[in-house]
């Protein structure tokens, strides 16, 4: 059993680099310093989470709390596993505005694996080079910090954005290529909801499952035809028709139903 905390037993959650994990020690630098010192004003011997940001998470105790550095003993009692069983890549055809800032923050709580931004006929954003790096260090700030906030074990990647073709030939590659698409009741094959529901009981733990989402136009009819050429599975998400900030939530949100313990 992994250890649980309670409401009133506040265990604040921190990342740190793998090679700042030195056997029964760790060292956290940089501005969580600050934070744990002068925002939180934590003592020596209180407890945090820390974790690498690629899986590995460990109880700890506060020992030294320097000016630039905070030296932290690392228990040995289990943590619980907080990821989904299977690997989720959503790839978010670019929005307008900051709805792609909603979109991993939430994502990221709801266990989503990684996230890559990308390029779509009818996607009104066009990232500049200059303007997407920047952009991605602000994404995956709001990532770690929604992997803080979810305790999450992993940082979830912002990949560089991809174009069209380049997103549905990687997502070919995972187990499960599910194409969420309002018209999808009017193709050959279509199941409603149960065939949503059955493709994603069928993912088995460790597997990977790729998400392709459209921007606020949807789909071009080439690009659904593109998806389907590459094994891209489309899906109903219900009657009703969502919003691109909407639609990977509630994808994400399915797959942590029907597949957690």
């Amino acid at each position: 059993m992994g250890i649980h905390y309670s409401e009133e037993e506040i265990v604040y959650h921190f990342f740190t680099e793998t090679e700042f994990f030195m056997g029964s020690e760790a060292v956290i630098t940089g501005p969580d310093v600050n934070h744990i010192k002068n925002v939180l004003r934590m003592k020596p011997g209180e407890r945090i989470l820390l974790s690498d940001g690629k899986g590995t998470n460990c109880l700890g105790e506060l020992e030294e709390i320097g000016s630039d550095r905070i030296t932290v003993k690392l228990l040995p009692e289990e943590v619980e596993d907080t990821e989904l069983p299977v690997e989720v890549t959503l790839y978010q055809g670019l929005p307008k505005g900051d709805k792609m800032e909603f979109i991993i923050q939430k994502c990221v709580e709801l266990g989503v694996s990684r996230i890559v931004p990308v390029e779509m006929s009818r996607c009104v954003v066009k990232l500049e080079p200059k303007k997407e790096e920047a952009k991605r260090k602000r994404w995956y700030g709001i990532s770690e910090s929604a992997a803080k906030q979810s305790k999450r074990m992993i940082v979830p990647e912002i990949a560089p954005v991809m174009k069209y073709k380049d997103a549905v030939q990687e997502a070919e590659k995972t187990d499960l290529f599910l194409l969420p698409y309002e018209d999808s009741e009017s193709l050959e094959g279509a199941g409603g909801m149960e065939l949503t529901r059955e493709l994603i009981r069928r993912l088995e733990p460790g597997q990977k499952c790729a998400v392709l989402i459209g921007p606020e136009g949807g789909f071009s009819d080439a690009e659904v035809e593109i998806a389907k050429a590459h094994a891209a599975k489309t899906i109903t998400l219900g009657k009703r028709i969502l919003r691109t900030e909407t639609a990977g939530l509630f994808v994400m949100s399915a797959i942590g139903l029907l597949l957690e313990k």
